[in-house]
């Protein structure tokens, strides 16, 4: 039996999606970077995709796929709407974290964890606006964007970091790796 036939129900086929192991491939090693304030605001500056984990009354977990930018203040701004669980969450709990991921699925990423807050109504129209641009750049018609943000009664979480972890990446240990 091969490597390939252990890894597979039908070793005639790949599995969907992933390359079949390569033995000869050189080994990913893992790693965790401690940085600064400064240096994991500019991580995240330019990742947009994240897993929000809130608290439920319950005591258990919710997680949620969310788009995120960078506020001009270093707080993570994140749109959503009000009758969200998340946002219910927020409100009787306001402890988060955040898994920041990259684009590529085995690229860096960052857990930061924060306090957040739900801003709604006419207070979350002008950060939805820097939401937008965080993330966008510039509209065509900010009054128009303006508007939307209200027709559809759109909400802001706004989450002060208080913490956060190394900027890791997966792979094997480095005692385990091979060249």
């Amino acid at each position: 039996m091969t490597h390939r036939d252990s890894v597979s129900l039908h070793p005639d086929r790949p599995l969907s999606g992933h390359r079949a192991y390569d033995h000869t491939m050189a080994s990913r090693i893992a790693s965790a970077r401690h940085v600064d304030r400064a240096e994991i605001l500019d991580f995240v500056r330019i990742r947009h995709r994240a897993t929000l984990v809130t608290h439920k009354r319950s005591g258990g977990l919710q997680l949620s796929l969310v788009t995120c930018g960078v506020g001009p203040d270093g707080t993570v701004l994140i749109s959503t709407y009000p009758q969200r669980a998340k946002v219910r969450n927020i409100r009787h709990d306001p402890r988060v974290s955040l898994l920041v991921q990259s684009e590529e699925w085995n690229d860096a990423y960052v857990q930061l964890d924060g306090t957040a807050q739900v801003l709604d109504g006419e207070p979350a129209v002008e950060p939805l606006v820097e939401y937008f641009r965080c993330i966008s750049g510039e509209h065509p018609d900010w009054d128009e964007y303006r508007q939307a943000m209200r027709d559809q009664g759109k909400a802001l979480l706004t989450v002060s970091i208080t913490g956060w972890g190394p900027i890791a990446t997966g792979g094997f240990p480095p005692e385990l790796a091979r060249d």
